[in-house]
């Protein structure tokens, strides 16, 4: 056990020194100089004209002219030390504006995770449980569409309906669960369930998935040969080892809602991470940007992290050879 969490530990710093090095280099090499929207954007005191020369002091300003390993070099440190540098367009620390806009993306990514398991875990259960009826077909047929459908079009569509259909606005501007409860979950419960739609989905076709090959082991068999009640059976044995596999592709699924929590956030106006990161890429705001993606990816090796030692736990057949 000890081995499996060595090697699994082993591997966050080359995943994240290798992704550190991809986004730095796609940065620079996109067309787009920072140092031009720095001006066309009002930074340089609302100036719209320039000439190479005021290019060069911004570049420099900006640090932009430095050879490329010197830069990756100063942000390497900088990360290290827990400074990401200065915000190009808002001129404030990076750690800062992320640090205020964190907590909004992880309440939603949270929420989504939550009413996604509690929707697929016993959709899945029951699917397999009927299996090859008319409930297992529908419950088939909806995942597939789920699975299918993109969450930013369930967002638009979601929008949509709630507006013309219900007369429904949620309220303005963001208000912190601490402070409003009520209004916080308005506000973030509709892109949640946009968010989480495919992965509820996804969630539902393993966790049935799963369900039938358990059903099918011997220990399950003789389980029931012993007389034990069949909500004894099913959910103490056969629900309990099912859940190893979908605990396994949570992980996975948990990186695909912290990244859709990006397009989410912009449609529903929600002032997390991932309106922010847009703003970024809009204005070239490299720190911000690297900043961002270096968090998010963080996160999701941690989260993969996580799901790998508790697979190792729950399932101690698991080894590294």
């Amino acid at each position: 056990m000890r081995y499996y969490i060595f090697k699994r530990v082993g591997l966050f710093i080359p995943s994240l020194i290798m992704i550190s090095i991809v986004v730095f280099v796609i940065l620079r090499v996109v067309p787009g100089d920072p140092a031009i929207m720095f001006i066309v954007s009002g930074g340089d005191e609302g100036e719209e004209t320039y000439d190479e020369e005021m290019l060069a002091e911004i570049r420099a300003k900006l640090g932009t002219d430095r050879p490329m390993v010197v830069q990756y070099a100063d942000w390497v440190w900088g990360m290290v030390q827990l400074d990401f540098g200065e915000s190009y367009f808002y001129d404030t620390p990076v750690v800062s504006d992320m640090w205020k806009r964190l907590p909004v993306t992880v309440e939603l990514g949270l929420m989504a995770v939550f009413l996604a398991s509690i929707v697929a875990i016993p959709l899945g259960v029951y699917s397999a449980l009927k299996q090859d009826t008319i409930g297992d077909y529908i419950s088939r047929a909806l995942t597939i569409v789920g699975i299918a459908t993109p969450n930013f079009w369930v967002a638009i569509m979601m929008i949509f309906f709630l507006v013309m259909w219900f007369g429904y606005f949620p309220p303005i501007g963001y208000v912190n669960i601490w402070d409003n409860p009520s209004s916080n979950l308005q506000q973030l419960i509709f892109p949640a369930i946009a968010l989480g739609t495919s992965n509820t989905a996804f969630l539902a076709r393993v966790t049935r998935s799963a369900m039938l090959e358990v059903l099918r082991e011997d220990y399950i068999r003789t389980a029931r040969s012993k007389g034990l009640g069949e909500k004894v059976v099913i959910f103490r044995h056969a629900l309990r080892n099912a859940l190893l596999p979908v605990l396994t592709v949570s992980g996975h699924e948990l990186g695909s809602i912290i990244a859709g929590t990006v397009i989410i956030e912009v449609i529903f106006l929600v002032p997390g991470m991932g309106r922010l990161l847009i703003t970024a890429i809009q204005n070239r705001d490299f720190p911000m940007i690297q900043g961002i993606i270096i968090l998010i990816t963080v996160f999701v090796l941690v989260a993969n992290l996580i799901t790998d030692l508790l697979y190792a736990w729950l399932n101690p057949r698991i080894r590294y050879s």
